[in-house]
């Protein structure tokens, strides 16, 4: 089995991976599939955070033509997030014998421990998964902020961003078959080309801490090991 090339890292999910093909709810196979691949990368030795998005139920930018304040909506996708946490970690613990910790930027102490840095990196010492709810807690914040935030704070070594697609390309892949897929970018080169990766401010935290970002398409089994074994390719941001 090859060497994992990083210690800690932080794996960046949307909420979409866990609808399964309909990209709503939470699909069974879809979230047992997460779970699998989260235990495999475990036998590495690797330590674990994990961010995931909510869209799968609930997206703030729905309420736009709704009349909707924005804070309230996004504080509603902040809620989905935590029901996608508490998903992952039932059968992180259950079904794979993964200790885990959910760990929410807006207390709800009876679900989840409330998010203390020095306590989410003593958890990750321990091997145990910390699985990182409630975005940063704030409004008008993606959740590719939160994880390059909470990356940032815990030392993650690098960000493992999973898409639908093997990296990132000029143009959407699946609209565009002439689309042109990048094997490596510099974080100005995905400012500067406007490219649809993760929000400007997560893009320039990583850049600002040094923090890689691997993009790689979630689909086969092991290819989150072979992200952190580099045996996969994807496009690596630096």
């Amino acid at each position: 089995m090859s060497q994992a090339q990083y210690k800690r890292v932080m794996l960046k999910l949307s909420g979409e991976m866990l609808g399964g093909e309909r990209g709503f709810g939470i699909e069974g196979d879809a979230l047992q599939f997460v779970a699998r691949e989260i235990a495999d990368i475990q036998k590495l030795g690797v330590e674990v955070a994990i961010v995931i998005g909510g869209g799968n139920i609930w997206r703030g930018s729905r309420a736009a033509g709704w009349d909707m304040d924005r804070a309230n909506a996004d504080y509603m996708g902040m809620l989905a997030t935590v029901i996608n946490s508490l998903a992952l970690q039932g059968i992180l613990e259950t079904k794979y014998n993964v200790y885990s910790r959910v760990m929410t930027a807006i207390h709800m102490q009876e679900l989840a421990e409330p998010y203390i840095r020095r306590k989410a990196i003593k958890h990750l010492a321990k091997g145990r998964v910390v699985i990182f709810a409630g975005g940063t807690g704030n409004p008008y914040f993606t959740t590719d902020t939160a994880a390059s935030l909470r990356a940032r704070e815990v030392s993650a070594e690098v960000i493992l961003k999973a898409t639908k697609v093997d990296g990132i390309y000029d143009r959407d892949p699946h609209k565009d078959a002439n689309a042109v897929k990048f094997d490596e970018l510099t974080y100005f080169d995905v400012l500067s080309k406007k490219l649809n990766v993760m929000d400007a401010t997560a893009i320039t935290m990583c850049m600002e801490a040094g923090i890689p970002i691997r993009v790689f398409k979630l689909g086969e089994a092991g290819c989150v090991r072979r992200a952190i074994t580099g045996e996969l390719g994807g496009t690596l941001v630096r």
